[in-house]
């Protein structure tokens, strides 16, 4: 069931009813055109990741400032968007299961559907829910190129796959899937520049072997927000992936510039806000913003603004801060503005964005959002 919005458009920022998922609208605005202007100069393709955002206004957003569609990782994600008029989707994920593969078959009636494959069973599945529904499934074989989760072998044994596709009825071979996860948070900057070299290395490798072939790759995809511009300066990937960098988050903070200082070039544009429930002993807060308000598998929230406070525990439903004694001290009701430890499973905690302009402090609400695809797990 869908929760009614914490907020009214027109409603003082500090009025938010909490815990809400807040989108610093021109932060998040800023996000979105330093990633188009990259584009712009360089000239590759961009197709943000929605299983970041999920949210057809976000993608809206994207493709007004020239993104070429969009990836998710699961069906109901790509249902969602195609819905929502989105008419070039990438599932950037392998998809299993006779029930999952028809949606997507069937999905592929009203949009350009990509997929990825790494076996030839899935190959054998798409193509016969392709026929069945009379599409045409765009498929990527997808390689390991360091991360060791999913992905074929570079070089030969993803061009037998990718020979399996194009003789496939129902299918087109749309590229090779080249996405180093694990990459993306690497801290040291030479050592993550390293790693995407790398997986350079089998990407080359294995265009070149499919050339050999004489099979062409109209997509080599790959990337995200800790990496893209290394994927571009090979001159090899053509089309980028990244998702976190629209609203970015305190992992993504912690990451090296060139010249060793933290943080990315986006800003932080998505915040939970938070209330102080308790304030009963000197030093200590509690906030009503824990575990189900912030994902924490890549660390606790931080807490916007206030150097001097800490967020250092999490139950359910509470957040517990700890003030240093020169911290300007918190009391009941005082709003507390949180920026998670990893957006993407933040996002899918929550019904509605709460889009605030004009800061966090003095801002109006200026729009709420539906979190149009929490809970699209299959």
């Amino acid at each position: 069931m869908t929760t009614p919005p914490p907020a009214r458009v027109g409603d003082p920022a500090d009025a938010i009813d909490t815990p809400a998922l807040v989108i610093d609208l021109d932060a998040f605005e800023r996000n979105l055109d330093r990633m188009a202007a990259f584009a712009k100069e360089t000239g590759v393709r961009v197709r943000p990741h929605a299983k970041t955002h999920k949210s057809p206004m976000v993608a809206w957003l994207q493709i007004e400032r020239g993104a070429v569609g969009q990836c998710c990782q699961k069906v109901g994600e790509a249902e969602v968007l195609v819905d929502a008029g989105i008419s070039d989707v990438l599932v950037s994920n392998q998809v299993v299961g006779p029930a999952k593969v028809a949606r997507l078959a069937a999905l592929a009636r009203r949009a350009r559907i990509g997929v990825c494959a790494d076996d030839p069973a899935q190959v054998e599945a798409y193509a016969a829910a392709a026929r069945r529904f009379g599409t045409t499934l765009h498929v990527l074989v997808e390689i390991d190129v360091g991360a060791a989760r999913c992905g074929v072998a570079a070089g030969a044994p993803a061009v037998d796959l990718a020979k399996r596709i194009v003789a496939a009825e129902g299918l087109s071979f749309d590229g090779v899937q080249a996405y180093h996860g694990s990459a993306q948070h690497i801290r040291g900057f030479l050592e993550r520049r390293a790693a995407i070299d790398a997986a350079g290395e089998a990407v080359e490798r294995t265009v070149d072997a499919l050339a050999a072939d004489g099979i062409e790759c109209r997509t080599i995809g790959g990337a995200g927000t800790g990496s893209f511009r290394f994927e571009t300066e090979t001159g090899l990937w053509n089309e980028l992936q990244p998702g976190s960098y629209c609203f970015m988050d305190a992992d993504y903070a912690r990451n090296l510039r060139d010249d060793g200082s933290e943080g990315l070039e986006f800003e932080h544009a998505l915040f939970v806000a938070s209330t102080v429930m308790s304030a009963a002993a000197p030093g200590r807060a509690v906030v009503d913003a824990g575990h189900k308000a912030s994902a924490i598998d890549s660390g606790l929230p931080t807490v916007w603004q206030r150097r001097d406070t800490d967020f250092v525990s999490a139950s359910d439903e509470h957040g517990k801060l700890s003030l240093s004694a020169a911290a300007s001290p918190l009391g009941l009701g005082d709003r507390v503005w949180l920026v998670p430890g990893h957006v993407d499973p933040t996002v899918n905690l929550h019904d509605w964005y709460v889009g605030v302009r004009g800061g966090l402090d003095e801002g109006v609400v200026e729009c709420l959002w539906p979190v149009a695809a929490r809970g699209a797990l299959t």
